[in-house]
């Protein structure tokens, strides 16, 4: 069978998944933007956009545009692999891009299943979640109708869609949400494992950070430090926890950037700022700094370790895409207290998996924090039950590749 990945970040959602096909004897092809590592059987194609949108183009049809762009130069690409005489009977592709818009008049024959991440919602999910970002636009309805017009082009040519929890599927729309699987992407539960063993040792702004699992530690991780995964919500709940528990150790993950919402304001003199800085510039009078240690985006080695040395970790979000950092923070047996918000409460169950808490209240996360540090056994229970769901739900190798690669031949078979 020829198979066509579409990713413009490729490997991304697919690194597993290419390449064991690929191991099957399938025929693997990924066309994609951005440069990306080499991946065993997997032939890569890429792609580059010409263009930009237009001077005179509506601000609500700009995003569409611009992913009409990028499709046109998938096409192309893929006329070109179509010259060269490759045929895919499958075409597996991330649509939040574009890319894969116009590969049906490629190849009308191929079977499309498509990567549905997440439909937006006007009202009860991200939008307007956070009372203290209200926004200043009246017409995000109409916004976001545009911005999911990408997904609703790619629904009557799409045969089947796969998600990766219930709750992200469940944002979709029927008719098509009734063609959705939900397969998680899948973690490598034998690699991200409790290590009793475990240190580290990281450069840091006040110095060499070295670290055991006799140390007290509290970890918070983000792609990037930001409001929608409750970035401020953890500043502001630190006060109170360095007071109750001087020893402790704040570890934190993340990037300055933006990966989703709103960039942040600029400075009283019309400076650029980050979230990062907003946040920390509220508390840090009522901090002390020499144990609250921001480490940036870290190598993949040293964020396992740092959750393998973590006492208590702590994971907030919007109702929006679930990170894959909660089910690794699962997987390595930590002890969680997580956002009570609705993609969460698939993962993390109250009291048995781990503890969750009001998104809103800095006090109540602050409480939960502090009765696991002061308590081995109840970490030690919540960590070995949040690794074990790990393992049964969402392991890469037992339980999410088999089904992700039972759905591809499935599509195929229709």
């Amino acid at each position: 069978m020829n198979i066509l990945f579409v990713h413009q970040n490729f490997p991304g959602q697919f690194k597993h998944l290419a390449p064991a096909l690929a191991r099957h004897g399938h025929r693997v092809v990924a066309l994609h933007i951005n440069a990306c590592p080499s991946l065993p059987g997997v032939q890569l194609a890429r792609y580059q956009p010409q263009g930009r949108p237009g001077q005179g183009t509506h601000r609500w049809v700009s995003d569409l545009e611009i992913k009409t762009i990028r499709a046109e130069a998938a096409y192309r690409a893929a006329r070109q692999l179509q010259q060269d005489g490759f045929t895919p009977d499958v075409i597996v592709a991330h649509p939040a891009w574009g890319e894969s818009l116009f590969l049906s008049q490629v190849w009308p024959t191929a079977r499309i299943g498509i990567y549905c991440e997440f439909f937006y919602q006007a009202q009860g999910a991200d939008v307007g979640f956070d009372p203290e970002f209200p926004g200043a636009d009246p017409d995000v309805g109409c916004r976001l109708q545009m911005k999911n017009a990408n997904y609703e082009l790619h629904f009557p040519r799409a045969q089947a869609g796969i998600a990766p929890t219930h709750w992200q599927a469940s944002t979709f729309p029927e008719p098509f949400a009734s063609r959705i699987t939900v397969i998680h992407d899948g973690i490598r539960t034998d690699l991200v494992c409790p290590d009793p063993k475990a240190h580290i040792r990281l450069q840091t702004a006040n110095g060499v950070l070295q670290l055991d699992q006799d140390d007290e530690v509290i970890t918070f991780v983000n792609r990037n430090l930001e409001p929608y995964r409750g970035y401020h919500q953890f500043m502001r709940a630190l006060p109170a926890l360095q007071k109750a528990r001087p020893k402790a150790r704040v570890v934190i993950i993340g990037g300055n950037e933006v990966s989703y919402g709103a960039a942040p304001p600029a400075g009283p003199s019309g400076q650029a700022q980050t979230w990062r800085e907003i946040f920390l510039n509220e508390v840090k009078g009522e901090l002390d700094l020499s144990r609250v240690h921001f480490v940036g985006k870290v190598p993949y080695a040293d964020y396992l370790r740092v959750l393998q040395v973590s006492t208590v970790h702590v994971y907030l979000t919007y109702p929006f895409v679930l990170s894959w950092s909660l089910l690794e923070a699962m997987s390595a047996g930590c002890a969680i207290v997580a956002s009570d918000t609705a993609p969460v409460r698939e993962a993390i169950r109250h009291g048995e998996t781990g503890q969750l808490v009001d998104f809103f209240d800095p006090a109540a996360l602050v409480q939960q924090v502090l009765a696991l540090c002061e308590n081995p056994a109840e970490r030690a229970r919540l960590g070995a039950a949040a690794r074990a769901f790990a393992v049964e739900h969402y392991d890469l190798e037992t339980r999410c590749l088999p089904r992700q690669i039972g759905w591809v031949q499935g599509l195929a078979e229709g």
